[in-house]
């Protein structure tokens, strides 16, 4: 099965690593390129994936700055690319091209493996990007009873309140300056910017507001234990990792991809497997 990703700056990417793993986990010998427009010109993403098709792809994962390209190019919409508005994962299927967003399911996949049926209640997401959209539509399929959305671009947090609350999602947003107030409130608290990776380290809020009461996601995870991570377990909060996003939409994703139902379970199977692997291999590069 041949697969790819396509974006820009992505060589250091762990897809496919994963994605062969998941073909040698599942009996189907898998190859995954990775089409970098930083390394070679891409005209156009239609150009990209008129180019792999006609070389026998099964299908590409599509990252920045193509996501939402990625929906308009599509014959087919799953629920999730419909209501983000925006596909990572593009699957072709005879004359059609079907869009995923296996960033949505995947969030909501690692939040139920982590906490089971608890209910995310008032959630707190700080980072309204692409992944930040993606976990707030996961966040209402959820069932929080509200979602309060930061970024620092007023603009876009209102968009994305608007565009929660067109889909029935309780949603709201809130100034930097009204975080210190909003959190003790909350039930949950979710990073999707940037702060905490290692090129940008920090906490995107201040440490002193995470209580024991919280739940919290970080969409980073190199480093797996991030400054806001290490704070929730300071106070034994619950803790959804970030790899588990990695993990499960990568999973999500290969399920796709999969034209035999046997398959996708059992790459759905071993998803705690890769999840345990992964994470071991990032703490491994944490202490190092």
């Amino acid at each position: 099965m041949k697969l790819g990703l396509i974006g820009k700056a992505i060589m250091n990417s762990s897809s496919p690593d994963l994605h062969r793993r998941l073909g040698e986990l599942t009996g189907i010998p898998t190859s995954y390129d990775l089409f970098d427009a930083n390394e070679q010109p891409i005209a156009s993403l239609e150009a990209q994936v008129r180019q792999v098709i006609g070389e026998g792809y099964r299908g590409v994962n599509v990252t920045y700055p193509w996501k939402e390209e990625a929906v308009r190019l599509a014959t087919r919409l799953s629920e999730g690319a419909r209501m983000v508005g925006a596909a990572n994962t593009l699957v072709f299927e005879g004359d059609e091209i079907v869009a995923d967003n296996t960033d949505f399911t995947g969030f909501m996949s690692g939040f139920r493996a982590t906490l089971g049926e608890r209910k995310p209640g008032r959630v707190l997401l700080l980072g309204t990007g692409g992944v930040g959209k993606a976990v707030a539509f996961g966040l209402g399929k959820l069932g929080a009873s509200e979602v309060i959305l930061m970024d620092l671009d007023a603009a876009k947090s209102r968009q994305l309140a608007e565009e929660l609350k067109a889909q029935g999602f309780a949603a709201s947003t809130i100034t930097p300056e009204q975080v210190a107030e909003t959190v003790p409130s909350c039930d949950g608290l979710v990073n999707c910017t940037p702060i905490g990776h290692e090129k940008s380290p920090g906490c995107p809020l201040p440490k002193e507001l995470v209580a024991a009461h919280h739940w919290i996601f970080d969409a980073v995870y190199v480093p797996a234990v991030t400054e806001l991570v290490a704070a929730a377990k300071a106070v034994d909060a619950a803790v959804v990792s970030g790899v588990s996003l990695f993990v499960f939409q990568g999973v999500d994703a290969f399920k796709r991809f999969c034209e035999d139902e046997a398959k996708r379970a059992a790459a759905e199977a071993q998803a705690a497997t890769l999840f345990a692997h992964y994470r071991r291999e990032l703490l491994k590069e944490n202490d190092a």
